[in-house]
Parts: C-alpha cells; sequence; structure tokens
C-alpha cells in the first residue's frame, strides 16, 4: 500500500504557483486578487476559509474576505456578487457553501460571474466542462485528477466507481474520469444503489464522495485498488483540543492493507481542494479559461 500524500503535491504546486505569480509580478502584470464570501460562523466554513487566506499569502496572491451574519438577506447578498463581479481587481471569488436555508444556493451560484467562478459551480462552467470545452473545474474534482496523475495511476480501460453524486464532487468527478485524459469506464453508485458492497468491490478504482463517516469497508474494496477518500466528517473526540476529529468515507484501517494506493483522511484530498482553488484563480487572472 502506498499513501497518497495530498499535502505533499499541494505543497509542490503550491510553490510552482508562487513562482508565476513572481514572474507575473516582475513584468509588472497584475498578481491574482481571490475573494471569499463568508455567511454565519459554521465551525467547517470558518476553517476552510482561513486556509484559502493563508494560502494565498502563500503564493503571492491578494486576498479579501467579506463576512456576514446568518440573518443577512437573499437581497444583500445578490448585492456583493453583483459587486464583486463588476470589481476589476477581483479575478475570482467564492461564496462558501452551506448558506443559511432562507437564500437560495442555487440562485447565488448562478448570479456569480462564469468568468470568476473559480468554484467552478456555475451551470456554464459545468457544461463547458461537461462537453470538453475550456472551464474552472469544481476544485475537489480538479485536484482528485491532478494527484492521479502526479502519482502516475493508470487510469486508461480501468473500472472506475464514484460513490456519491453531488453537483459539487460526485458528478464531475464522474465526468472527467470517463473524458480522454483518463480513459476510465465510469460507474455512478449512491445510497440507493442496489447490491452496492459488491458495485464497489468491482472498481479498480474507488472514489468514496458520500458523506458518511468509515462507510466503506475491507469487503467493498478489491484487492489492489486505487481508493480515493473524498469524506471529511466531523465526529466528537474527547482526544483532541477541538473536540472533533475528521473521519472520511472509508474506514481506513480495514481498507488500507488491501489497497495499492489510497489517501488518509485529513491529509490527502483535502489540500488538493484548496490547492486546486488557487490554480482557477491563476487562471482567471491570465485569463487562460474565457480569453
Amino acid at each position: 500500500m502506498k499513501l497518497i500524500e495530498g499535502n505533499k503535491i499541494a505543497a509542490e504546486i503550491k510553490a510552482e504557483i508562487a513562482e508565476q505569480v513572481k514572474e507575473l509580478a516582475a513584468k509588472g502584470q497584475k498578481v491574482p486578487h481571490l475573494s471569499a464570501v463568508l455567511v454565519g460562523h459554521d465551525g467547517g466554513s470558518e476553517t476552510y476559509v482561513a486556509f484559502k487566506i493563508k494560502d494565498c499569502e502563500s503564493v503571492g496572491f491578494k486576498s479579501s474576505l467579506h463576512r456576514y451574519e446568518d440573518d443577512v438577506t437573499e437581497e444583500e447578498l445578490l448585492a456583493k456578487v453583483a459587486e464583486l463581479n463588476n470589481n476589476p481587481d477581483v479575478d475570482g471569488f467564492i461564496v462558501q457553501l452551506p448558506l443559511p436555508k432562507h437564500i437560495s444556493e442555487q440562485k447565488v451560484i448562478e448570479a456569480i460571474d462564469p468568468r470568476k467562478d473559480v468554484d467552478g459551480f456555475h451551470p456554464e462552467n459545468v457544461g463547458r466542462m461537461v462537453i470538453g470545452l475550456p472551464s474552472f473545474v469544481s476544485a475537489t474534482p480538479y485536484g482528485i485528477v491532478e494527484l492521479l496523475k502526479r502519482y502516475k495511476i493508470e487510469t486508461s480501460g480501468k473500472n472506475c466507481v464514484v460513490v456519491g453524486r453531488s453537483n459539487i464532487v460526485g458528478r464531475p468527478m464522474s465526468v472527467l474520469m470517463s473524458q480522454k485524459e483518463m480513459n476510465t469506464t465510469v460507474t455512478v453508485a449512491h445510497s440507493r444503489t442496489k447490491n452496492l458492497a459488491e458495485v464497489c468491490a468491482s472498481a479498480d478504482i474507488l472514489i468514496a464522495a458520500i458523506g458518511s463517516p468509515e462507510f466503506l469497508k475491507a469487503n467493498m474494496v478489491k484487492e489492489g485498488a486505487v481508493v480515493i477518500d473524498v469524506g471529511t466528517t466531523r465526529v466528537p473526540s474527547s482526544e483532541t483540543k477541538s473536540g472533533f476529529r475528521l473521519k472520511g468515507d472509508v474506514k481506513f484501517d480495514e481498507v488500507s492493507s488491501k489497497c495499492s494506493y489510497i489517501t488518509p483522511v485529513p491529509g490527502g484530498v483535502g489540500p488538493m481542494t484548496r490547492v486546486s482553488l488557487l490554480k482557477n484563480t491563476l487562471l482567471a487572472a491570465t485569463n487562460k479559461i474565457y480569453s
């Protein structure tokens, strides 16, 4: 079993991005600016946005944060989106999800200018990705593809099972894995899939994005499979200062001995999600997608 170290690969990519930013600055060109909108005080969102700001600093990006309380109106939030759309200094921005229930997440996503949609959630970017046009790709699938490529894991002709069908991970992941660059044969499985254990056990590459801690056990994994664990569920823990620990969708202790490669949680997919957001922002700043 070989561990797929997302932290290590993300550090390599950040170093590459930092060099590109230095080159931009040396030529007198604009330094990329990533902005984030955060509503409320969800612990996971707070942590994630704080990491994003730190990541920006580490590669030389400019960053900004716009905070709102849970009672912000949909109208106020959409006004901020419009302002960021029209701000020439902002190259890309994200509205951190989830949002309070009184705000339509889809309406907010669709209000973002596709040229600044570095999360890759806007229907225009999703559509461009599906038909193989240049697009901003959702950060987690983008990061997973990069991990597979940098570890030189053979994908062509392999059976890939994606467990989960969210618009953020499962669906775009299945599309990317089926395209010519990866050339896998993809099955999308979910909580209603019959004989789910058997379906998962048929996978050469198993991508778990179901959001249920330690859901995938050893009997669901083929000997020698590549296992990518997207799950990051907070579970209570008396052994940590925070009072919780992160659990993946895969029961690591059971499954790891059967794998050829596996991502840990934390330190696997998570850092790649964050660095993919930086890559998308650099693309936005240099007009590489909508040029």
